[in-house]
């Protein structure tokens, strides 16, 4: 998910096939944790930004049938990934568009809009509050915003993984010194009160797996070791970490994937507010 124009800027993860199949399965493997209180009943045209492959967005559609959904996203091998994705589904036809826009200057008039939502976006761009500002100035008043973010240092492995952990500081430290902040979640409720936007509230949203669920943790664990690859070339390439302590983190997040006692913990915010 890129969406602001930064020369400075890299995207972590990149724009593989691989990264892009990956956000397919993040996407599924959340839904029913990231909407359990998302309620766009009352809307009928969507803004959504850092869309990215249309992950997302398919989601949105099959939820909320009277959404026609806009788009956003810089990436054009982005646009390209989505326009495959929800190509593949004639049941979505005619309910979305997919513009390339730079989410700091967003190509529509005022009140072009009745609802917005982000996921997974704030975190990559240099300014949030830009972003939520170009957001507001194109939503009517009354508009409900959903915002889902992270916050990486709620993450937490066990057993112990010492290459899990220098190879997750060297992924927070190599966004964080590219324009992105990995612990944006925490201050969405500041960023939202300070874009004028009214009625807001945070929830922390959490996935928690120990052996009361271990083929759902077994799952996730291994879905965790993809999301930590696709930051490997970029982090390799900058010199953050090296290809050992790549190689040991794989072996190490293998362990835990098949501990019998292990404990995977992330927790991240979600924001609601209301344009006014």
């Amino acid at each position: 998910m890129t969406d602001t124009d930064d020369t400075d800027h890299v995207y972590l993860h990149g724009f593989s096939r691989t990264e892009q199949a990956r956000l397919l399965k993040q996407a599924r493997l959340a839904e029913s944790t990231i909407f359990t209180t998302i309620d766009y009943s009352g809307a009928r045209r969507l803004l959504e930004v850092g869309s990215g492959v249309g992950a997302q967005t398919e989601i949105l559609l099959r939820r909320f049938p009277d959404l026609h959904v806009t788009c956003v996203d810089l990436s054009e091998p982005q646009l390209a990934a989505a326009r495959e994705h929800l190509g593949g589904k004639p049941w979505l036809g005619g309910r979305y568009e997919l513009k390339q826009a730079d989410a700091t200057d967003l190509p529509f008039e005022p009140r072009s809009f009745d609802a917005a939502f982000l996921c997974w976006v704030l975190e990559h761009v240099p300014s949030p509050a830009r972003v939520l500002n170009e957001v507001r100035r194109v939503l009517n008043p009354g508009s409900p915003v959903y915002i889902t973010e992270v916050m990486n240092s709620s993450f937490f492995l066990d057993p112990y993984s010492p290459n899990v952990w220098r190879y997750w500081m060297a992924f927070n430290d190599f966004q964080h010194e590219h324009g992105g902040d990995p612990f944006v979640g925490a201050k969405l409720g500041n960023l939202l009160l300070a874009g004028g936007y009214r009625d807001v509230s945070t929830e922390v949203k959490t996935f928690y797996f120990d052996n009361r669920e271990p083929a759902r943790r077994k799952v996730m664990i291994a879905f965790w070791e993809e999301l930590l690859l696709s930051a490997a070339d970029n982090l390799l390439e900058a010199g953050a970490v090296t290809p050992d302590i790549v190689d040991a983190m794989r072996r190490e997040m293998h362990q835990v994937q098949n501990d019998p006692n292990a404990v995977f913990f992330y927790s991240f915010l979600q924001a609601r507010a209301t344009v006014f």
